[in-house]
């Protein structure tokens, strides 16, 4: 997936070094983080930036989220021993997170509700011809019935809570991990996981901020 690059392979050590400081212990998250180039998923504008963990602007009012979140909740869709199979990911931005995902488990899809930001994640993952990731222009909060269920699903957007839908999608024993509304000022990181058809287990963890889900294609 990289290119030798000895400017930015510094900059992904460094920045995969920040990751592992901040509680992310997991090796195939931190060997991704450390694999997957992020200048390449942001503007031009903002390739000096491009390796701070801070979330940056990618046009349509979304963000790149930090590379500590993004890898903080990859790291949540593990469960103790075991690999991470089929995941779904609701937003796929610029289509970092998604490069991540593909790393680390077996099979990825991911939904983009904005066309734009669908056509520009595809355009910037192309080169780098990722055989298990596929991509798909829709709403997200509808999830994708015809490929569950999964194993693991990721939102990188914040409900007033998690919809029917996606809890519908996750496989027996399998985890959610989503930022959910409080109310407009507070959100809270949740991991939900699938423990028979008709019971969920709910941990809510830290405070986090995203932008909000939202329905419908546009």
């Amino acid at each position: 997936m990289v290119k030798k690059d000895p400017l930015h392979d510094k900059a992904r050590i460094q920045l995969t070094e920040k990751v592992a400081a901040s509680g992310v212990r997991h090796r195939k998250v931190l060997e991704a983080i450390a694999t997957v180039p992020r200048h390449a998923f942001v503007d031009d504008g903002l390739d000096a930036r491009a390796y701070e963990d801070s979330a940056l602007p990618i046009g349509h009012r979304q963000t790149i989220s930090k590379p500590s979140v993004v890898a903080r909740m990859v790291e949540l869709l593990f469960k103790p021993k075991k690999d991470l199979g089929k995941v779904l990911e609701i937003g796929t931005g610029c289509g970092y997170q998604a490069a991540i995902l593909s790393l680390v488990a077996s099979e990825v899809y991911s939904i983009e509700r904005i066309r734009p930001l669908h056509d520009q994640a595809r355009a910037k993952l192309r080169p780098f011809r990722i055989p298990n990731l596929r991509l798909i222009y829709g709403d997200g909060i509808r999830g994708l019935p015809q490929a569950a269920p999964f194993d693991g699903i990721i939102l990188a957007a914040a409900g007033l809570g998690i919809p029917d839908p996606l809890l519908d999608q996750l496989a027996i024993g399998g985890r959610l991990v989503a930022p959910v509304a409080k109310n407009e000022e507070e959100q809270q990181l949740v991991v939900v996981e699938r423990v028979s058809s008709q019971r969920y287990q709910r941990t809510v963890l830290e405070e986090v901020f995203f932008v909000p889900l939202q329905s419908g294609t546009v």
